[in-house]
């Protein structure tokens, strides 16, 4: 990554497209856009938040004081969005009314992953800088949700979703300049849209220091949005292939965990199931945690679970389709079959962490840091 000095005189304020209220910031897209918002107040830049009131995540104060205005709206869900020729993702947070709030200033606006970049084709806006800001090869990653998908019509809806997207993505020639995630998918979209400046900005994320708790504990865990494919089945190949061959503690948290899935759990003593816990209770359980397990079929995006354990956590083990496109490979235990993970768990599991793991941790992770990240974000503008 580029470290670049910036001087942000000449840069007041901007608005900000957002697919769902960012706070709580309790998962990996959510929390890219808190703490960057956070980290915009923290450089004096005036916010303004446009982001969409869906899934019972209600109006957070929380934002009210980090941006100059919010302003909230509501998705346009049904049938008739369904069979639009747009994705469904997209056609439902289409509002004039946040196009004539952004007409409202000449701010620069970045469109928050895929979903908000409508905007970006507008005529109206075609004087305006416009930032699409990357955080998945969005068709990419509908397909592979759609393969881990149990339900027959929620697969269908992922798949027509995964080809409407692929032909949506060519919106993106109208954006000035690209903010992506991870080096793969800045190596794509440079051979796609070689005239645009594009710049890799990795996810923002809470910690803005490493701190690793000394000493050791008893569990293992394995982390995530569990009501996500891509996650659930990831939890579901270390329960089968690691968690139930290791005599352990081990601890699965997330939001939202299916109902097949508790039952895979209770079937194992000693793996234990946290779900929905707060922000709070989370970051307990990833600092208390002597290994992480992190484990993934989809080597998309950058996972922010990934980054939360390196802040915070002790050892932490991972295969290469968590790691890809990063460079975070020294930092972590590379497993990738049952065996090197059970290997991993059975040597470290032992193993008190010392002090010195936190200054070594705080070098692999340079790439990173918050600050680093906000001043190459702001240099594009």
């Amino acid at each position: 990554m580029y470290i670049f000095s910036v001087s942000i005189a000449l840069i007041k304020a901007l608005n900000i497209i957002c697919f769902d209220i960012p706070y709580p910031a309790n998962y990996g897209g959510a929390m890219d856009v808190f703490h960057k918002v956070r980290w915009l107040h923290k450089k004096g830049i005036k916010v303004y938040l446009h982001c969409f009131e869906y899934g019972g995540r209600k109006p957070a104060p929380e934002l009210e004081e980090l941006c100059e205005k919010v302003f909230y709206y509501k998705r346009r869900t049904g049938l008739a969005a369904l069979l639009s020729p747009w994705p469904y993702n997209v056609k439902t947070r289409y509002s004039e009314e946040l196009i004539q709030n952004l007409l409202q200033n000449d701010y620069p606006i970045v469109c928050e992953v895929l979903h908000t970049c409508y905007v970006l084709a507008d005529p109206r806006f075609k004087d305006r800088l416009k930032i699409y800001r990357e955080v998945n090869i969005e068709h990419e990653y509908y397909r592979h949700l759609a393969m881990g998908e149990k339900s027959f019509v929620k697969r269908l809806y992922l798949r027509m979703e995964a080809r409407k997207l692929e032909r949506y993505e060519a919106v993106v020639k109208h954006a000035d300049a690209l903010a992506t995630v991870s080096t793969n998918d800045q190596q794509r979209f440079q051979s796609l849209y070689p005239s645009k400046k594009n710049t890799l900005i990795p996810c923002f994320h809470e910690f803005d220091t490493v701190e690793i708790k000394p000493g050791q504990s008893d569990f293992i865990l394995y982390h995530g949005n569990l009501g996500v494919s891509e996650n659930y089945i990831a939890a579901e190949w270390l329960i089968d292939n690691v968690f139930s061959k290791i005599n352990y503690r081990v601890i699965i948290a997330g939001l939202n965990p299916p109902p097949f899935l508790k039952e895979q759990i209770a079937q194992h003593k000693h793996i234990e199931l946290k779900e929905n816990c707060s922000p709070q209770e989370m970051n307990e359980l990833i600092a208390n945690a002597q290994i992480h397990c992190l484990y993934t079929q989809q080597a998309t995006g950058l996972k922010l679970k990934l980054l939360n354990a390196l802040y915070r956590g002790r050892y932490v083990v991972a295969n290469d389709a968590m790691l890809a496109g990063t460079s975070l490979h020294k930092a972590c235990v590379t497993a990738n079959s049952p065996r090197e993970f059970v290997n991993a768990i059975e040597k470290f599991m032992p193993q008190p962490v010392s002090n010195e793991i936190q200054e070594v941790r705080s070098t692999l992770v340079a790439d990173y840091d918050n600050n680093n990240k906000i001043d190459a974000f702001l240099n594009m503008l």
